[in-house]
């Protein structure tokens, strides 16, 4: 079993790193190297996609915990952005989880690539406004609704909204670094609900899954991932200080379009 989760502890690092410096909680690039791991367990094609959203939300919890903590110790994280965010993502992931066990394996690959595109267009062509930091600048009532649309998709496809939650505060006029860490708090919350969601979700009778299985979460692989993703969150958190927003933002389009491709390749072989 050790060795069979050796693949898992070297994803946790990568992600953990990815989630403090973009702040994404690192559900992408989890999601995108499941598809491909959780096969050598023995889980079928049909539940792959929920296995790997479920088990990639279940460690978003301890990565983002780790990341907010680290963007927090340097007062980088806006909370009452948080704040007008928060109800919709709760209560958006808890229908997204819902979702996700009834739609395809295929399908929600093909949703992760289509959105990465999108975000990454944003980020690297979008227009921006003048800096910012008051929720009032930012649009209270566009939070407040942007939250729910942001829990229900990070739900389907497993990560902690930091694809959605970067682009649109930058838009707003949030400072990159800023909407990093921002994020980072938010994808705390949607990890938390949607977890709860998937492991508590009944399966079919039929679904054969492996062992050590809370629901749809793989938990072993899950643990393993968080367990080093909480040490490398904060070096994450401590580069994307050192980096100008424009790096910054041209690295998180180029890596959302990395996510994008790996999913369409997911989707093509089967999902």
């Amino acid at each position: 079993m050790i060795l069979q989760l050796l693949p898992y502890l070297v994803l946790g690092a990568a992600a953990g790193w990815l989630a403090g410096l973009l702040g994404i909680g690192g559900g992408l690039v989890v999601v995108a190297a499941l598809v491909w791991l959780l096969p050598l367990q023995g889980v079928p094609a049909a539940a792959l996609m929920q296995v790997a959203l479920a088990t990639a939300l279940a460690s978003i919890v301890f990565t983002a915990i780790s990341s907010t903590r680290a963007h927090w110790r340097r007062g980088a994280v806006r909370w009452p952005l948080v704040a007008w965010l928060a109800p919709g993502l709760i209560l958006g992931s808890g229908v997204g989880a819902v979702l996700a066990t009834w739609l395809p394996s295929r399908l929600l690959a093909v949703f992760v690539a289509g959105y990465c595109l999108l975000s990454a267009w944003q980020l690297a062509w979008g227009r921006t406004r003048a800096a910012t930091e008051s929720a009032a600048m930012v649009g209270r009532g566009l939070l407040a609704v942007a939250g729910l649309v942001i829990g229900v998709v990070s739900a389907i496809v497993g990560i902690g909204g930091g694809s959605m939650t970067v682009p649109l505060l930058v838009w707003r006029g949030v400072a990159p670094v800023n909407a990093v860490a921002t994020s980072a708090a938010c994808g705390l919350l949607i990890a938390l609900a949607s977890a709860v969601v998937y492991g508590l979700s009944p399966r079919a009778q039929s679904m054969a899954l492996p062992e050590f299985m809370l629901g749809y979460v793989f938990w072993p692989g899950a643990l393993a991932i968080a367990a080093t993703s909480v040490l490398t969150a904060p070096y994450g958190a401590a580069m994307a200080h050192r980096l100008s927003p424009i790096r910054l933002r041209r690295i998180f389009a180029g890596f959302l379009l990395l996510i994008a491709m790996m999913m369409s390749l997911a989707a093509v072989r089967g999902g």
